[in-house]
């Protein structure tokens, strides 16, 4: 702090860090810290600057822990002209893992930077809530944290700067520095997931938005009035320090957690299984590249929006931009077209066999043939090109998946979308991501797809395809205009959710509306995409990539910026160890087009990207809030992560409205196990997990073990132990013994393993 040292550290490193660049003349900094104690001096440092964003999600147990300062809490959001610029994320349970931190990220962190748009990222990286830090007693894994640090990434043209707090479980500190260094040199993402996130973490996060969703206008869709009953969150503001704190003399000795002998090698054993099952991906080359000159014969003999310059233009600006010829970029090999059995993996037979006698037609004849379909045209050249459109795809599916090239880039034409199993359909003959999503389900063995269709139309094709399907998870944000907007159809409205097997994993998201912008799409995109993705944990993400939302284009009539593409691009690249295929659907002004297409392919290489326009002053659309909301009602029944906006927030927190402290006499049954004078020492592990009748964790052999505090002397160890209380650790199951059973915490205990220690391995 600013006179005097405290906790560990001398200097603080990122306050210096952050008072120099602003002396620099950097005007806005965004401070993230994930260190399991909450860094009270950096919050104090610039508690009343709006030059500088503070964020901090820590261990609090409403005061119980240390720091054991009231300012540690949500309702803390600075002052002054900093007020709103300081975010707290109190944590007041232990055992908190990679979901609960994802869902941080997702509900409160992300949304906040991106509409702050700093110029500088700074991370004050504390492992002490990974897996088997003594400190911490969280479960985040070390493949969590390059997560972390990739979303923030794209922000500030890539500014960031990572400093080291804490973590004094050595093993799970090397491999989370040593997977975060690999973030930050372009490497992609181990697997890890979303999904159930504790009841008390969403109740930190709810506090943390009832108290800033006055100043960001993310956070609007969080909705909020003056009601009363079980469905409206009430903040509990409650603040229990311990009765001996602050002491009139701090220790210096024997006052931080150590394990003993044995059960630090039970943790250093589950790290290294963690290290084992983390599969780095290496890949020959970062990017292939799709573009064949040849699809340019596919055109109408009078002008045209789906017109051959389409890709031409796109090709030319990756050229201008440097991407084609980069030493990690490869292009994809000309001339495969789609066979007859890939097509029939999504069309029927009828619709293969219509389009190849339509070969033989004279013009006049296949006029009339084009007549019959909506919105389509044909020269003697439109079948071939179509199908070397989809064999494109399917090209850069086959190199993204051998390991040779992390992700892929489509320039392809013409679309595929809209194409039916049994029909073509505005502007596109085969469904050139349906076909190729089927091809890695059934051809190449995957489990899970993640299609992101982001064309400024509903997908109607594609999500006709796999509407009963849970392999292939299809979302889409569209204009929907109430079904007036092509392709007019109720089935692109939210409430299509899928049906039998499938239902679930269709997600639409449809906007009703013109001039939607990245302020919009922001909105859905960290709300519904983001979120429900991780929670699905693909093997490989395609992107159904029209760009007629952009603006400036003739047929959308929207005005998002190629850097909100770039942008959502980079997010999706943390999924499936960055398998993501790019393919070009719609988008009709070409030089929108070319930017924003040359903009995905920078965040696929892990190019900086530029700001988007976010404007923090700028009211979101109602209608846009509205849309959000009705998905997130009608999804969260099938997605967990969606769970936290089931309750309506207060309109103000300062006024005092504080809970019934009913859930504390748990949570005080468990803080019996802390020192709660000037040690921050834990007696025994409080870290409960849930019971090995979930049949969600494997069994290991059971292991019986004390937690103890350090000591110098032999006695006072042995004095400590007396007094600690065993603990059956079953594989990754702790089990307190029964005279503790009482005070187990339900939601620790029904929370799903499988996401935290047990990542997916493909």
């Amino acid at each position: 702090m600013d006179d005097t040292l405290c906790g560990f550290c001398g200097f603080n490193n990122v306050v210096v860090a952050a008072k120099a660049a602003l002396e620099r003349g950097v005007k806005k900094i965004l401070i993230v810290d994930f260190d399991l104690h909450h860094g009270q001096g950096t919050q104090y440092a610039f508690y009343s600057d709006p030059r500088v964003v503070y964020m901090s999600v820590h261990r609090y147990e409403r005061g119980k822990y240390w720091p054991h300062l009231r300012e540690s809490n949500s309702d803390w959001v600075g002052e002054g002209t900093g007020k709103g610029f300081n975010v707290n994320v109190p944590l007041n349970k232990v055992g908190c893992g990679p979901a609960e931190y994802l869902a941080i990220f997702h509900s409160v962190f992300l949304p906040i930077a991106t509409e702050y748009q700093p110029d500088l990222v700074l991370v004050s990286a504390g492992y002490d809530a990974a897996v088997g830090c003594p400190e911490g007693e969280m479960l985040v894994t070390p493949s969590t944290y390059p997560h972390l640090v990739w979303s923030l990434s794209s922000l500030a043209k890539g500014r960031l700067v990572v400093l080291l707090e804490g973590g004094y479980c050595l093993p799970s500190l090397a491999e989370s520095a040593a997977l975060t260094l690999r973030c930050l040199l372009g490497d992609p993402c181990p697997m890890v997931g979303g999904g159930q996130v504790m009841q008390s973490v969403w109740e930190s996060i709810r506090g943390t938005v009832a108290a800033l969703r006055p100043f960001w206008t993310c956070l609007k869709v969080w909705e909020a009035g003056r009601m009363t009953g079980p469905e409206v969150y009430r903040p509990d503001l409650t603040f229990s320090p311990p009765v001996s704190w602050p002491p009139t003399v701090f220790p210096t000795r024997d006052y931080y957690l150590v394990y003993d002998k044995e059960t630090a090698d039970y943790w250093d054993k589950e790290v290294a299984r963690l290290v084992l099952n983390t599969h780095l991906k290496e890949v020959e080359y970062k990017l292939c590249l799709k573009y064949d000159p040849e699809m340019e014969e596919h055109c109408d003999d009078e002008p045209h929006p789906e017109c051959p310059e389409r890709i031409s233009r796109i090709w030319a600006a990756l050229e201008e931009a440097g991407v084609v010829g980069r030493k990690d970029v490869v292009r994809v090999e000309n001339g495969r077209l789609l066979s007859k059995e890939e097509s029939l993996l999504v069309h029927d037979e009828e619709h293969w066999d219509r389009l190849m006698d339509s070969e033989e037609l004279d013009t006049e004849e296949r006029d009339i043939l084009a007549e019959t379909f909506n919105s389509i045209y044909l020269n003697s050249s439109s079948i071939k090109c179509g199908m070397l459109a989809a064999g494109g795809v399917l090209s850069c599916v086959d190199l993204v998946m051998s390991g040779t090239s992390r992700a892929g880039l489509a320039v392809v034409r013409p679309p595929g979308h809209h194409a039916e199993p049994e029909t073509p359909h505005g502007f596109c003959l085969f469904n050139n991501v349906g076909i190729a999503a089927q091809y890695a389900v059934t051809q190449l063995g995957l489990e899970r797809v993640l299609i992101l269709d982001w064309d400024v139309h509903h997908g109607n094709g594609i999500q006709h395809m796999f509407y009963n399907d849970n392999r292939v998870l299809y979302m889409s944000m569209h204009r929907y205009d109430y079904a007036s907007f092509f392709p007019q159809s109720e089935d692109a409205n939210y409430d299509m959710v899928g049906e039998g097997a499938g239902r679930g994993f269709n997600v639409n998201i449809p906007w009703n509306g013109r001039k939607m912008g990245d302020s919009e799409y922001l909105l859905a995109f960290q709300n519904i995409v983001i979120p429900i993705a991780y929670e699905f944990q693909p093997q490989l993400v395609l992107v159904s990539a029209g760009f007629d939302a952009a603006v400036g284009d003739p047929l959308g009539g929207y005005r998002v910026t190629p850097a909100m593409y770039g942008y959502m691009t980079h997010q999706l690249s943390a999924l499936a160890e960055g398998r993501v295929v790019v393919a070009l659907e719609g988008g009709y002004n070409l030089s929108s087009i070319s930017d924003c297409a040359t903009q995905c392919a920078r965040a696929l290489l892990g190019d900086p990207l530029p700001a988007l326009l976010v404007d923090q002053d700028r009211v979101i659309r109602d209608s846009a809030l509205q849309t959000v909301r009705d998905v997130i009602r009608e999804q969260r029944q099938f997605w967990q992560c969606l769970a936290g906006q089931d309750k309506v927030l207060p309109l103000e927190v300062d006024g005092g409205e504080v809970g019934d402290g009913v859930e504390l006499a748990g949570l005080e049954d468990q803080l019996d196990q802390l020192s709660l004078g000037t040690s921050r020492s834990v007696v025994r592990s409080q870290l409960v997990k849930q019971m090995e009748a979930t049949g969600q964790v494997k069994k290991h052999s059971e292991v019986t073990v004390n937690i103890a505090p350090a000591a110098t002397e032999r006695d006072d160890q042995e004095n400590a132990c007396k007094d600690s209380k065993e603990t059956t650790i079953t594989g990754l199951t702790e089990v307190p013994s029964e005279d503790t059973k009482s005070t187990v915490d339900n939601e620790i205990a029904t929370t799903p393993e499988l996401v935290i220690l047990e990542p997916r391995q493909t």
